[in-house]
């Protein structure tokens, strides 16, 4: 196993910097590769005005390859029937223009993200119908060397096309964002602990090569993969790059505020924020303000009812849900900092996105979060409650010094983006295509008697 960012290998901060089509793609012996682009995460998220993280990262590739050659990408769904089907370019390009309208400044009035929805439903019906099918076979049967990138964890418990899949002769490369439900279940649905137990069991069983997003998450991961008894394939750790931000000029709280991202749920640790806020009201506090930015989530019934019955908060915590990014961006950018007590993640998108604002962050003493932020961020106990009442009463001052320490030291942080991450990960699909199609670069070919089936299967059939 080596990484791809390891001493030795180019550096990812001297790689050149721009738009997606400024990058030559991932290339085998001089022919650029043909990369099978898995995008059911984008059909199925259509109901939703606000995209979570993953969403963004599978929106991120897809603009990507979209810029590419037409010849180097293939885009496929998983229909209800397991197999996986060729997607129309042209409507690929216009689902992506509605969804980002939408996650952009909203849905317009009245109609909701319909648009999205109806090229969408329209894609989905014809995966049932066998569409895509036939196309998809014949990429396969093409002369470049074909790598299948599964970027969003939808579909990795499902073995069966993942393996029909490679036995096409696709190498198959996943994107882990996070163990987070094998770490803490705690923090997970139940169904959600053995539905990623089976992801982490196809990656070690099937993946050629492995995208991870941050070095803490590689390291997680090489420890259960390790128990599945599997040489360790190449990973890249390639850190996720930030989406566009455009602070407009719009009215923001008079009053000085904070502000807090994230859907919220126990693993968030919302709870702490309003138990704080709720001891600053009843000493008597009128200020700051603190804004919570994000849906409501699962299991989180104490925080809920802080939100919806404690009287002690009105006036000084303001549940806004879900936002356009558009809206996010502008509260972000006039906050005071941004709260993000969590307690586990496997990177930190809000984290970076504040830092490129130039807008101070409190945040969790995490490993991924000190990958994200450097040393510009304060970092804090997720458990210590006397701690960040502390920090937010001083960065609340108009002099604060430790704000304005922070603000300091954002000068030298240099903001993640999706130029360096494609560049790490060109880097892995030249590497996994190096090894004869239908093995992984470091296993040996092994007959496998849990997988017992016929010899050649249909990449398209589950």
């Amino acid at each position: 196993m080596r990484r791809l960012d390891a001493p030795g290998q180019p550096s990812l901060a001297s790689q050149p910097r721009g738009l997606f089509s400024d990058l030559t793609g991932a290339v085998k012996n001089g022919v650029p590769l043909h990369v099978i682009l898995d995008v059911s995460r984008l059909l199925s998220c259509v109901h939703r005005v606000s995209p979570s993280g993953i969403e963004r990262v599978e929106m991120a590739y897809a603009r990507r390859w979209l810029a590419r050659p037409e010849a180097e990408c293939t885009f496929v769904a998983q229909s209800l029937w397991g197999w996986f089907g060729a997607l129309p370019r042209a409507r690929i390009a216009a689902l992506l223009d509605a969804l980002e309208e939408v996650w952009d400044h909203g849905p317009p009035a009245g109609r909701g993200p319909r648009r999205a929805q109806r090229i969408a439903l329209a894609m989905l019906a014809g995966l049932l119908r066998g569409a895509g099918r036939a196309e998809l076979r014949r990429k396969l049967a093409g002369p470049r060397p074909s790598v299948f990138l599964l970027v969003s964890h939808r579909g990795l418990d499902r073995r069966a096309p993942i393996q029909a899949m490679r036995r096409a002769g696709a190498r198959f490369v996943p994107l882990i964002h996070d163990l987070i439900p094998l770490t803490h279940p705690e923090f997970t649905r139940l169904p959600q602990v053995g539905r990623h137990a089976a992801r982490i069991a196809t990656t070690a069983t099937f993946a050629d090569g492995i995208i991870v997003n941050s070095a803490f998450t590689e390291s997680v991961l090489i420890e259960h993969l390790a128990p599945h008894g599997r040489p360790i394939p190449p990973i890249a750790v390639a850190p996720l790059g930030i989406r566009p931000l455009r602070p407009a000029a719009a009215p923001l709280p008079t009053e000085p505020y904070f502000l807090c991202l994230g859907t919220v749920e126990p693993r968030k640790n919302h709870e702490l924020l309003l138990r704080l806020w709720r001891d600053l009201a009843l000493e008597g506090r009128t200020g700051p303000k603190l804004l919570l930015c994000g849906r409501r989530g699962w299991g989180n019934a104490q925080a809920l009812a802080l939100l919806d019955q404690d009287e002690a908060l009105r006036g000084v915590v303001q549940e806004l849900g879900p936002l356009p990014d558009g809206r996010v961006t502008e509260l972000l950018a006039g906050a005071r900092a941004l709260l993000f007590p969590t307690f586990v993640e496997g990177y930190g998108l809000p984290v970076a996105e504040a830092l490129a604002l130039g807008v101070p962050v409190l945040c969790s003493d995490l490993p991924a979060l000190r990958e994200v932020g450097g040393e510009a961020p304060d970092f804090l106990d997720p458990h210590d409650q006397a701690a960040w009442r502390r920090a937010i009463l001083d960065y609340a001052r108009p002099d604060s010094p430790a704000r304005a320490a922070q603000r300091a030291r954002l000068a030298r942080w240099q903001a993640p983006d999706w130029e360096t991450h494609f560049a790490a990960v060109d880097r892995l699909l030249a590497e996994v295509t190096e090894a004869p199609a239908g093995l992984r670069p470091t296993r040996p070919a092994l007959p496998e008697p849990h997988l017992a089936g016929p010899a050649s299967v249909d990449a398209t059939a589950a």
